[in-house]
């Protein structure tokens, strides 16, 4: 009965501490619910969303996906042919016309998106007149917009060439383009592509030819604007968001260039058998001096030397471990005579050393290592053999790169590994300041939108210091609060046990209710059962265990009450500064 009554008062104690431990939690959840709701009352209000109207700018094409751009757009059913391998791919990604899913700005404005990840998607649109941009400024703008990020894939446009055999259902990886523009990342490759296709005035061949250096795309999920100007005296300008990136010329900054080489090398000549490309040799007429020795030590046993004052050479250097004991279980009959390990004579480190000393080892001066004849100037070297140079016969010199070949279409020609791509707002024409107004009509008034979405939609950072094994709510967690508590009590006791008692008195208390249960089984135990339970000292041991018990869960319940007092207190404080403004 003595046992049980002590088991009892344990789990009365441990009840007490578990209960105050949630009060406390209700009252700061009381707490935080009317923070919570003075925060929400002063949220800003919603950004108004402006509706899509369509612009009145005039272009040779134009593109904002309204109601009737099915009209315009085909996607492809051709096969894309693959030159590395066998294979061919059919393209069967979809599209569809759509508002944005992500960060959308502007109510109604949809644009072209790329359905399907990890697909080839093509589709095109033909010009209703083809468009030539011959003494003129050729302008390529339009919008993208990574809903999903893009991890490997292109979101590039291409300007396909004007021919009778254009044919939009038939558009292909294949189909001959002008111009290539726009972001493609995969890995560590991150750039704007700026290719165009320049014809052979020679041979009637087109062959591709690529920026050097391109600017980076930005992979970002708000709306990017890239813009592309080729301008009339052979200069080029690459903008993304309206800032310039990248502006050169298109007759230095390609590869491979525009121009070829007025002489190249003569296939035809060959280097002479006699000619000598050997700019030093060894020495013919150099001979070994008599007295080098091959066969002399690189290092030599220092004669000089002498031993050290303090140098123990009677002191071993190894010495068995004084502080090592025999096993207990060691049987010398069987394990033979133990020998304790050896250990680093302590001697011998307040000393030069210990043991036999011998001088140490210095460097030779009369090593000279193997003789090798010294190197001179050949006579007879005639220097780095070239062929020699002839007229290139496809040489060429096109002034005009910038006068493209006419276009005839539009095309989206990609694969991606990420889907919901979307693009709008294509501008093809001939006027830097058209492109700018339509940049202010549309980018300009989405983005700040998009933006803003995106930095509300970001967690915030709490003002509220880090969480604190103080702060711990038992309701929220129960294993890892008596977990974080325990470890908070033993950093503590460590330093100061009475400190630690001091601040986390529900430990101290759980650890006495352990302990005092704990000398109840080991009684119940001894004395139970027999004559002996009844006799004083028994008596008085038990009657001690009770009184720990009762003085235990006052002291855990006083905890707890101060424990509670002071978050009442500082809920107090909250209140009072959450409504002082409002006064």
């Amino acid at each position: 009965m003595r046992f049980n009554g002590v088991v009892a008062t344990a789990l009365y104690t441990l009840a007490a501490f578990l209960g105050s431990a949630r009060a406390a939690d209700d009252i700061d959840d009381g707490a935080e619910a009317s923070s919570t709701s003075l925060s929400e009352s002063s949220t800003s209000v919603p950004i108004e969303k402006p509706t899509f109207t369509p612009s009145n700018i005039k272009a040779p094409f134009f593109e904002q996906f309204t109601d009737d751009w099915d009209s315009r757009w085909q996607p492809s059913h051709a096969k894309k042919e693959d030159s590395k391998t066998d294979e061919d791919w059919a393209y069967v990604g979809t599209w569809a016309v759509e508002e944005p899913h992500v960060l959308k700005a502007i109510e109604g404005d949809k644009g072209l998106v790329v359905k399907n990840p990890a697909a080839h998607h093509a589709i095109s649109a033909k010009f209703d007149k083809k468009i030539d941009n011959k003494g003129k400024t050729l302008v390529v703008q339009y919008e993208v917009k990574l809903q999903n990020g893009l991890e490997c894939g292109g979101a590039y446009l291409k300007l396909l060439r004007d021919n009778k055999k254009l044919h939009a259902d038939e558009f292909s990886n294949a189909s001959p383009y002008v111009i290539m523009f726009g972001p493609d990342k995969c890995g560590a490759t991150n750039k704007v592509h700026f290719i165009f296709q320049h014809k052979n005035p020679k041979t009637g061949e087109y062959e591709e030819k690529h920026l050097k250096s391109p600017p980076m795309a930005r992979i970002v999920k708000t709306t990017s604007l890239y813009t592309l100007i080729v301008n009339p005296d052979q200069t080029y300008e690459i903008r993304v968001d309206g800032e310039k990136m990248k502006n050169g010329s298109l007759l230095e900054d390609f590869t491979p260039s525009v121009n070829p080489e007025k002489e190249i090398d003569d296939p035809s000549d060959k280097k002479p058998e006699d000619w000598v490309d050997e700019a030093r040799i060894a020495d013919p007429e150099a001979t070994k001096p008599e007295d080098w020795d091959e066969d002399a030590p690189y290092e030599i046993v220092d004669e000089e030397a002498t031993k050290p004052d303090d140098w123990l050479e009677d002191e071993p250097t190894m010495v068995p471990d004084p502080e090592a004991e025999k096993p207990e279980d060691w049987d010398d009959e069987e394990d033979g005579d133990w020998i304790p390990p050896q250990v680093p004579n302590p001697k011998c480190e307040e000393a030069s050393g210990c043991g036999k000393w011998e001088p140490p080892m210095k460097k030779n001066p009369e090593y000279k290592g193997k003789w090798s004849a010294p190197y001179i100037d050949n006579p007879a070297y005639k220097g780095v053999w070239k062929p020699k140079k002839i007229a290139n016969p496809d040489y060429f010199e096109d002034k005009t790169p910038a006068n493209l070949e006419p276009m005839g279409a539009i095309g989206f020609e990609i694969w991606t590994m990420q889907n919901d791509i979307l693009f709008d707002n294509i501008y093809i024409g001939h006027s830097i300041e058209d492109a700018e107004k339509l940049k202010i009509e549309t980018y300009d008034v989405k983005h700040p939108i998009e933006t803003a979405e995106d930095e509300a939609s970001k967690p915030k950072p709490s003002d509220e210091p880090p969480a604190s094994p103080l702060n711990l709510k038992f309701m929220d967690d129960p294993v890892h609060y008596v977990r974080e508590k325990v470890e908070l009590f033993l950093t503590i006791a460590r330093r100061d046990p009475v400190e630690a008692v001091r601040f986390v008195p529900e430990v101290a208390g759980g650890i006495g209710v352990l302990a005092v249960t704990l000398l109840a089984v080991i009684i119940g135990g001894v004395f139970g059962g027999s004559k002996a339970a009844q006799s004083p000292q028994v008596k008085k041991a038990a009657e001690d265990v009770k009184k720990a018990a009762v003085d235990t869960k006052d002291q855990v319940a006083d905890a707890a009450a101060t424990g509670a007092e002071k978050i009442q207190a500082e809920v107090n404080k909250r209140t009072t500064r959450s409504s002082g403004p409002a006064e």
